[in-house]
């Protein structure tokens, strides 16, 4: 197999593990802050050995790294907890395509951080997304829990693109299991604090899901993932990735037996279109 063709099957393979993730916040029967905890002792843990065993440096290389490491993980950790609460209240499907909502968030933050300009195309998009959600609403009551789960949702998405837009900023010279090493550990310690069932409490079951999250479904995605990127450009890396909302749809289609309104369906789409599009158009510039 040549390098671009096993760089593509570690690619899916990284994407479909991702939108696996959603699955254990129904598998995992524990608050979305004790997932997010116990899944990223779990996660920090294999990351380790995976740069010991690659013989990887584990030391950051500035002082000054190291902060930038804390405010990372603290984002991390928020977008973990709202991430599984999202889905919680909303159902996978709806709370993952809510999510999915951050490449668009993205380009309205970046001129933050860059000399960019948002574009007429990327307001097309995002009125695209606003109807999308829009679709997805059932009622406009925060007290309906698909509601809320929805709102949860895309505020987990804006975290996301928060830390993706500073992590490229100021720590884009590690490489992702490095990364996230630090973050899962910061993401951890943060929470820790706030777990309401303690891991003695937790039963057998939960405990072998929070291992399969933590090492399968966290770890090793994001070691695919960071690997594919040495043969496959960021336009294929960026709009592969637009699959993770199908992949975790079809899963929990398949494994859970969610199904889908009409409605959801279009809102879906009119969503990860504009995601897909918006992906595609920040790749394409620095591919």
């Amino acid at each position: 197999m040549r390098p671009q063709q096993s760089a593509l099957l570690s690619l899916h393979s990284a994407v479909l593990l991702f939108g696996g993730t959603a699955l254990f916040s129904k598998l995992i029967s524990l608050s979305a802050l004790d997932i997010t905890v116990y899944r990223t002792a779990v996660a920090f843990v294999v990351l380790l050995l995976l740069l010991k065993i690659q013989r990887q440096p584990i030391k950051l290389i500035h002082t000054k790294d190291y902060l930038t490491a804390l405010v990372l993980g603290v984002i991390v950790g928020l977008h973990w907890v709202t991430y599984f609460a999202g889905m919680q209240m909303a159902g996978i499907a709806v709370g993952i395509i809510a999510f999915f909502t951050y490449p668009v968030i993205t380009v309205f933050l970046e001129p933050l951080f860059t000399r960019s300009r948002v574009q007429l195309k990327d307001f097309i998009s995002a009125s695209a997304v606003l109807f999308g959600i829009y679709l997805l609403v059932p009622e406009a009551n925060l007290g309906n829990q698909v509601t809320l789960g929805i709102i949860t949702g895309v505020f987990s998405g804006a975290l996301f693109a928060l830390r993706n837009l500073l992590q490229k900023r100021f720590f884009s010279h590690y490489s992702g299991p490095h990364t996230m090493l630090y973050q899962t550990l910061v993401a951890c310690l943060m929470l820790l604090a706030f777990v309401e069932v303690p891991i003695q409490q937790v039963s057998t079951e939960n405990i072998w899901l929070i291992l399969l999250a933590g090492a399968i479904f966290t770890a090793i995605p994001h070691a695919l993932f960071a690997s594919s990127l040495r043969y496959l450009s960021a336009t294929t890396a960026g709009l592969i990735s637009c699959l993770q909302p199908l992949y975790g749809t079809l899963l929990a289609y398949i494994l859970l037996h969610e199904t889908l309104t009409l409605t959801t369906l279009l809102g879906g789409l009119l969503v990860v279109s504009a995601a897909c599009f918006e992906t595609w158009s920040i790749t394409r510039k620095k591919a």
